[in-house]
């Protein structure tokens, strides 16, 4: 096991995880704990946030999943959650069919808008996933620390342990995982290196990135394009489906940790101690401010008319898009 560098959401909301080798076996999940429930949810650290049909749903510590059907002007817990563990990803290919995941390795499955989670899989108590993917309600791969990687075709029922690193790339931390609109699909890693496939996660190619730092996400954009974004305000943009990258000038020198596209192809990303950078240029430049309250955001989604919904250490926020 190597030492663990700084990775992904971890850093970002300080919240000190203490990372283990990813060669675990996979095992069945053993029955959880349900999540911790309170009236102040809603300022739980929280780390992932996905929109799904007019719903909002957000994950993040103790098992916590919130909930909102009005642009997030309101917010409820998730009914039953399976779990007291961190999760770090959600995601979802219906508006009934989602899955979330997150420290101890766990994945979670909800059948009804994520109203209520149940356990599906364990990768091991000491794996972190950090991201997952679903091309469809059975096709499915996570990605997390130290380079590893689990795919499912059953629904996330079942699970085998795929490679995507070679060589010295085996074990590099893998932050985020994304598919851009003609199917390739990207995985934001550590130390200058990202990963790029064509047939659905079977083959995988390293990519060489113009910035040396860990990428900590990235988000496809309507033209077809990539973007990923991570240490020090750096972001780095693809014309050509991931096969080059070049960087995308950001003005910030604080990480960022969640990215957004809304309709009118504005892109939103967010950070460490407020940063929030914007561009009217489809990814390529970007302005970027310090927000008065300096909270940390770790994912941002769209919100009510002007509004943008972010999650962070403090739970949930909202301000303006402008």
């Amino acid at each position: 096991m190597r030492r663990p560098t700084n990775s992904h959401r971890m850093l970002a909301l300080g919240l000190g995880a203490v990372l283990a080798a990813a060669t675990i076996a996979v095992a069945q999940a053993p029955p959880s704990p349900s999540a911790f429930k309170g009236p102040l949810a809603s300022k739980a650290p929280l780390l992932a946030l996905t929109r799904i049909g007019p719903r909002l749903v957000a994950v993040g510590d103790y098992g916590v999943v919130l909930l909102s059907d009005d642009s997030g002007a309101t917010w409820r817990q998730a009914g039953s959650v399976a779990t007291r563990t961190m999760l770090t990803a959600v995601t979802f290919v219906d508006p009934m069919h989602g899955w979330a995941t997150g420290h101890g390795g766990e994945i979670l499955k909800t059948e009804d808008g994520g109203e209520n989670w149940m356990p599906l899989y364990s990768a091991g108590k000491e794996v972190v996933l950090l991201s997952l993917w679903f091309e469809n309600a059975q096709h499915g791969i996570a990605v997390g620390a130290f380079g590893f990687a689990i795919e499912t075709r059953d629904g996330g029922h079942s699970w085998k342990e795929i490679v995507i690193g070679e060589g010295d790339d085996r074990d590099r931390h893998l932050n985020a995982i994304f598919a851009l609109p003609g199917g390739t699909l990207i995985v934001a890693a550590e130390a200058g290196t990202a990963f790029r496939s064509t047939d659905g996660g079977a083959t995988w190619a390293t990519l060489r990135l113009p910035y040396n730092g860990s990428m900590w996400g990235g988000i496809p954009l309507a033209n077809g394009a990539a973007l990923l974004f991570g240490m020090r305000g750096h972001a780095l943009y693809s014309a050509d489906a991931g096969r080059t990258w070049t960087e995308a000038a950001t003005g910030a020198d604080h990480s960022f940790t969640g990215g957004l596209e809304l309709p009118d192809g504005t892109v939103v990303l967010v950070g460490l101690s407020g940063v929030l950078a914007r561009s009217a240029d489809g990814g390529k430049t970007f302005a970027a401010t310090i927000r008065p309250e300096r909270q940390t955001m770790s994912a941002v989604g769209a919100g009510t008319s002007g509004q943008l919904v972010g999650v962070g250490i403090g739970g949930i926020a909202t301000f303006p898009v402008k």
